[in-house]
């Protein structure tokens, strides 16, 4: 039971392809050939237009999303303080039981 059964290894079917050798060949240099020079792409998209009324989404959009994530923060962090202070509080609790059954005997 505690041997390990070691799988017989199967011969691999299908077609095996014997090892291809590589020739080298030699390496002929050619010209030179200057690189291109770059030419500056024509704006395809105009640039963004900003009016009063999508800047004042944009800061309105921008607040609501601080504000949902700064309430998310806070209350994972008042989470955290609760189960520490109650944690503490069932300790000392356990540790005044411990005490006052040791004071008995």
């Amino acid at each position: 039971m505690f041997r390990p059964k070691i799988p017989a290894n199967p011969t691999p079917a299908g077609h095996l392809m014997p090892p291809v050798t590589v020739e080298p060949t030699t390496v002929v240099p050619s010209e030179q050939v200057p690189p291109p020079v770059p030419v500056a792409p024509a704006p395809s998209r105009p640039t963004v237009q900003l009016t009063p009324g999508t800047a004042l989404a944009l800061v309105g959009g921008g607040t609501a999303v601080v504000l949902v994530v700064g309430a998310v923060l806070v209350s994972m962090l008042l989470a955290v303080a609760i189960t520490g202070a109650s944690v503490a509080v069932c300790a000392l609790v356990i540790r005044s039981l411990v005490h006052a059954d040791a004071k008995r005997r």
